[in-house]
C-alpha cells in the first residue's frame, strides 16, 4: 500500500478523476505513457489543461511549480513566446509536407555548431528511433552484434535495450519487457554503471564481438547520477582500443548540463551521440549523429537503412531553431541561472531534510537532480535502488497537494528552467519543509 499524505489537502481532482476515468476506457491503464499514471506514488494524476512559464494548470484550476518540464525539454519555460510565435508562423504553410525544407538544414546547422562530435547527423521523430538507428548503425559499421549499456540507463523501449533499461521499467518493478526475444536480449550485455573494470571484463570475454557501447553520459534515468571523474574517458579509452564505437545518449542531457551538452562538460569524442527533448523545443524529434565517414553509410548514400515519414517535421524544425538559437545567443546568462536555481532548490531541501531527520541523498548535474531517499552515496543503478519508493511517495503527494509537481518516479531526474524564479524555489523548499515533518 503506498502511503499518501494525510494533511490538509489545498487541491482537488474532480474533473481530473472524471478524465482520468474516461481515459481508462481507452488507453492500457488511461496513459500514453506508463509512468504518467501515478502507480509508483498513489493519488489522483492531475489532468493538464495548460502551461505558461514554471507553471501547470489542471482541469481543475490547480497551479503547481513544474520541476519536471515535460520531463526535460522545456529549459524556457512552457509557452514560451519565441517558441510559440515559430510554431504558429510554421504552421500556416503546413504542418506536414514529407519533403525536404530548409529549416532542417538550418537547425542542423546550429546543432553542427554545438557539437563538434557531430558532422553529418540525421533528424527522427523520438530519441527511441535516434538510438535505435544509432545501433543499427555501429553494428553495419562493425560488422559486430553486441552491444553494451549500463543498468539503470534507459535509451527508449526497442527490444535490444529494455534490458536493466531504469527508468520506468524501474518504477514498475520489469526486468525487461514481455515480447522481447532471448535471441535479441542476449545481444545486449548490461553492465553496472561507474565500474570500468566490468566493462574491460565484457570485452576480454567477447573478443571481437562487442560493435559499441551506448551510455547515458549523466545518468536520468534511474534518477540522476553523474559520472564518476576518469568514468567517461575510461569507456573512450576502452571502445578505441576494442575496435568498438562510443554512442553518447544526449536525449536527456544534450543542450541541458551545458549548450554542448555532457560532450562539452566532460570534453568526450563519442563516434556517435544521440539527442532529444531540447532539440524540438517541446515537439516530437530525435538526433542522431557523427562523424562523415559513420553516417554516410546510411542509406540513399550505404547500405544501412533508416526512414522516417514525419522525421524533420517542420513545426518541430521551428521549435527547435527558437530553443536552440535563443541558447546559443543567451548562454552567458541562461546556464548561470539554470545553475545559481538549481543548487539553491536542491541544497534548500536537502537541508530541510537533514533537519527533519530524513535519510537523503541529492545528485545534481547542472539544471537536473534527484532527491534519492536513502543514505549514503548513489553512483549507480543498484544504489538508488536502495531508495525507499514508499516515502518518496509520501512525498511526492504531500508536495503535489501543496502545489509542486515533482517527477512521479523515484527513479526519474528533475529539472528546472529559466522561467523559474527566486520566489518559485522558496516556495518549493517551504513545502518540502513541511511535507519532511509529517512523511
Amino acid at each position: 500500500m503506498v502511503p499518501t499524505y494525510t494533511g490538509t489537502m489545498p487541491v482537488t481532482f474532480t474533473r481530473s478523476t472524471a478524465l482520468r476515468q474516461r481515459a481508462e476506457k481507452l488507453f492500457p491503464g488511461g496513459v500514453n505513457s506508463p509512468v504518467r499514471a501515478f502507480g509508483a506514488v498513489g493519488g489522483e494524476p492531475p489532468f493538464v489543461e495548460r502551461g505558461e512559464g514554471a507553471y501547470l494548470w489542471d482541469a481543475d484550476g490547480n497551479r503547481y511549480i513544474d520541476c519536471f518540464g515535460s520531463w526535460g525539454p522545456m529549459i524556457l519555460g512552457h509557452a514560451f513566446p519565441p517558441v510559440v510565435e515559430a510554431i504558429q508562423k510554421a504552421a500556416a504553410n503546413s504542418a506536414s509536407f514529407g519533403a525536404s525544407t530548409a529549416s532542417e538544414a538550418d537547425l542542423a546547422e546550429k546543432i553542427v555548431a554545438c557539437y563538434p562530435a557531430i558532422e553529418k547527423l540525421r533528424f527522427v521523430s523520438s530519441g527511441t528511433e535516434a538510438t535505435m538507428s544509432a545501433i543499427r548503425l555501429a553494428r553495419a559499421a562493425t560488422g559486430r552484434k553486441i552491444i553494451v549499456k549500463f543498468e539503470g540507463c534507459y535509451h527508449g523501449h526497442s527490444d535490444g535495450l529494455l534490458v536493466k533499461a531504469g527508468s520506468g521499467v524501474a518504477t514498475f518493478g520489469i526486468p525487461g519487457s514481455a515480447g522481447v526475444p532471448e535471441e535479441i536480449a542476449h545481444l545486449t550485455l548490461a553492465l553496472p554503471y561507474n565500474d570500468l573494470a566490468a566493462v574491460e571484463t565484457a570485452f576480454a570475454a567477447h573478443p571481437g564481438e562487442i560493435a559499441a557501447n551506448i551510455v547515458e553520459p549523466i545518468v536520468g534515468n534511474a534518477g540522476c547520477i553523474p559520472p564518476a571523474p576518469g568514468y567517461l574517458e575510461g569507456l573512450r579509452a576502452l571502445t578505441t582500443r576494442n575496435g568498438a564505437l562510443m554512442i553518447v545518449d544526449e536525449v536527456m542531457t544534450g543542450f541541458r548540463v551545458a549548450l554542448g551538452g555532457a560532450c562539452e562538460l566532460y570534453r568526450l569524442e563519442p563516434d556517435l551521440v544521440t539527442l532529444g527533448k531540447i532539440v524540438g523545443g517541446g515537439l516530437p524529434v530525435g538526433v542522431f549523429g557523427g562523424k562523415r565517414a559513420l553516417m554516410d553509410q546510411l542509406a540513399p548514400l550505404g547500405p544501412v537503412y533508416q526512414a522516417g515519414t514525419l522525421s524533420g517535421n517542420p513545426l518541430a524544425m521551428a521549435a527547435g531553431l527558437a530553443t536552440v538559437g535563443f541558447l546559443q545567443e543567451h548562454r552567458a546568462e541562461v546556464y548561470p541561472k539554470l545553475e545559481k536555481l538549481s543548487a539553491t532548490l536542491a541544497n534548500g531541501v536537502a537541508n530541510s531534510a537533514s533537519s527533519a531527520g530524513i535519510p537523503l541523498t541529492t545528485n545534481r548535474a547542472g539544471s537536473m537532480w534527484t532527491w534519492f531517499f536513502t543514505l549514503g552515496p548513489v553512483t549507480n543503478y543498484e544504489q538508488a535502488a536502495r531508495s525507499d519508493t514508499r516515502r518518496f511517495a509520501a512525498f511526492h503527494r504531500a508536495m503535489i497537494e501543496a502545489g509542486v509537481w515533482l517527477p512521479p518516479s523515484q527513479f526519474e531526474a528533475a529539472f528546472m528552467s529559466t522561467a523559474h524564479t527566486d520566489a518559485d524555489i522558496e516556495q518549493t523548499i517551504d513545502a518540502a519543509r513541511k511535507a519532511f515533518a509529517i512523511i
